[in-house]
């Protein structure tokens, strides 16, 4: 058991981060509300033929159920194994509509992706040159198309479940009180997203919340613990069987009957060209 912060590992490389965690990441969190969709649906008139990007898709989190709504989406991720992860997944799922590409927002200008109605970002739009993305978006988004991000909500928005706190107590005796994200540490913008937006040509704002209520098994919540870049099996190296070991102990403590009830919230920002009638 670590009883203290000595002998913390040393930061990873992010490349490192991201690729340990994609096995977990598609299969452990939750995914978008399935409400979102079905508002993109009306507000945007999808009806098979559109074409949208998934910038930052990961391993799919957003694409694959948005291509049910659209002709294609074109996925963009800089981490090779979760593309690997995304075409697995829409393999299984018999999905033949999304095109998997390597690359980010830097080298999105170069990759003669054409004309979409949407661009869609979940967590991947806080880890960019926000304002500069947004200036090469102008380009690539058609006249009476938009920007939508999507998320948990910021921080503090949600009120934590409780246990979340003994996560936290763990993860602080091997990783420290930090949220390591590659040579440093994590922090949110002090931006709202929502700002980044009003400040670019996508200026006109809507702003929608659904929440939900998720129960996770002891495994569920171990397993998502893998899938954050912050307490990743690359984050954790070695001690990774010692902190599941450690965790899985404290979480049975907390709640015997080993499920975990959480209020989780969807959040999507669009931010298009002309104000909604």
């Amino acid at each position: 058991m670590r009883t203290d912060k000595e002998n913390v590992p040393m930061p990873t490389q992010p490349n490192q981060l991201f690729i340990s965690t994609a096995p977990y990441y598609a299969r452990y969190r939750p995914g978008y509300d399935p409400a979102m969709y079905e508002h993109l649906r009306l507000r945007f008139s999808l009806d098979g033929t559109q074409r949208v990007l998934d910038l930052g898709t990961g391993t799919g989190t957003i694409a694959l159920p948005l291509a049910t709504l659209v002709g294609e989406v074109i996925a963009v991720d800089p981490e090779a194994g979760m593309l690997e992860e995304g075409r697995a997944l829409a393999e299984a799922q018999r999905t033949d509509n999304v095109s998997w590409l390597l690359g980010d927002s830097t080298t999105l200008p170069a990759m003669n992706i054409g004309p979409v109605l949407l661009t869609v970002m979940g967590a991947s739009f806080h880890w960019t040159d926000r304002h500069q993305t947004l200036r090469d978006l102008e380009t690539l988004i058609e006249p009476a198309g938009a920007v939508v991000l999507a998320s948990g909500g910021a921080p503090g928005d949600i009120e934590p479940a409780p246990w979340t706190d003994v996560i936290a107590e763990v993860r602080t005796r091997y990783l420290g009180p930090g949220r390591r994200a590659g040579s440093g540490t994590y922090q949110h913008p002090a931006e709202r997203h929502q700002d980044v937006l009003a400040q670019s040509t996508f200026r006109h704002l809507e702003i929608h919340t659904w929440d939900r209520t998720v129960t996770r098994t002891l495994d569920e919540v171990i397993g998502l613990q893998f899938s954050y870049s912050y307490s990743s099996p690359a984050q954790l190296g070695p001690d990774k069987a010692a902190f599941e070991a450690d965790l899985r102990d404290a979480l049975i403590k907390y709640s015997p009957t080993g499920l975990f009830d959480e209020l989780v919230r969807t959040e999507v920002i669009i931010g298009s060209r002309t104000q909604t009638r």
